[in-house]
């Protein structure tokens, strides 16, 4: 058994308080947006909304709606699936994918508490010109061959991605968008109903967020510095792609990934090679794949990771030699 020395025990439980205390109100605040984004803007609207857009401005109306709607992967996916079953470009769908999990309001909340306003601001503008460009080159290598004709059940509608049938639980016609329309309701009752969701989204996602804070202060504490920048520091050239590469196997929830990249960003590691890790695990996470494989076959599957890992190092990459120019 593994003893640390009590100075390091110190220091972990104090940075472990420091985390506490900078992240869960900007947690709190973030669920709520979440919440209330998703009372105006629900899956549906989103999908309809796009359906109909063509390439080009279409990717980038996908790539901001992605970044705007707080959907996890069990959302997504089926918004994904009702793109492709009515005919929306393969580019514009992938372009709603790829700025979906890497652009959302919980990271960019907790990045604006770990690093600022002005590092906030250039990575969500570079993940969400990434999203675009991606999907622009997706479209371009004709591979719609390789979206699985299948039916995915979200809530009350069946969707399919062949492009002909849609069916509804409420006998709607085939190809509608298959949502029941919520009754109007005003502006308190939506307030009040994304509070709740907040309250509830946090009591469910805490214990990973008290995870990564923990792991995160262990590796603040116990990790000594000098072998975190043998192994992620500017002197490796593999950085970034390693750090792009190891975020999937360690993602179990974007709020317990990022105290670990605070932690890291702390120690000295490179922005650059901190946001990569965070890039590959929010977008190449096990959860999602598992889900886009219902959709995706293999050879899409995986160009979909080679393409998440490749703004992960174009993003960790442009982040470090940008700011190694102004040092």
């Amino acid at each position: 058994m593994i003893e640390l020395p009590a100075d390091t025990l110190a220091e972990s439980w104090d940075y472990f308080v420091y985390l506490l205390v900078r992240l869960v109100p900007l947690f709190i605040g973030a669920s709520f947006l979440v919440g209330l984004v998703q009372e105006y803007l629900p899956p549906e609207r989103v999908e309809a909304f796009l359906k109909e857009r063509n390439r080009g401005s279409g990717n980038v109306a996908a790539a901001g709606l992605g970044a705007v709607t707080p959907f996890c992967s069990c959302s997504t996916v089926p918004v994904l699936a009702g793109l492709l079953g009515a005919g929306a470009p393969l580019g514009l769908a992938f372009s709603f994918l790829l700025a979906s999990p890497i652009v959302n309001w919980i990271a960019a909340f907790l990045l604006l508490g770990i690093f600022g306003l002005e590092i906030t601001v250039i990575y969500v503008l570079a993940a969400l010109i990434a999203a675009i460009v991606g999907g622009l080159v997706i479209e371009s290598l004709s591979l719609e061959r390789y979206v699985k004709d299948v039916q995915v059940t979200a809530g009350n509608r069946t969707i399919t991605t062949d492009g002909g049938t849609a069916g509804c639980s409420d006998d709607g016609p085939a190809g509608c968008s298959c949502a029941l329309e919520q009754p109007d309701r005003s502006h308190r009752e939506r307030i009040s109903t994304a509070g709740h969701g907040a309250l509830s989204f946090f009591r469910e996602t805490l214990p990973y967020l008290l995870l990564g804070i923990a792991v995160g202060a262990l590796i603040h504490g116990a990790v000594p510095q000098t072998l975190l920048q043998r192994i992620a520091g500017p002197e490796n050239p593999l950085a970034v792609p390693l750090a792009a590469l190891a975020g999937a196997p360690l993602y179990v929830s974007l709020s317990g990934m990022l105290p670990i990249a605070a932690a890291l960003a702390d120690q000295g590691i490179p922005i650059g090679t901190v946001l990569a890790f965070v890039i590959g695990g929010a977008g190449v996470s096990v959860p999602n794949l598992i889900l886009l494989n219902k959709l995706f076959e293999r050879r899409l599957l995986a160009i979909y990771v080679a393409t998440v890992v490749a703004i992960g190092v174009v993003v960790g990459v442009g982040f470090n030699a940008a700011l190694a120019g102004l040092g």
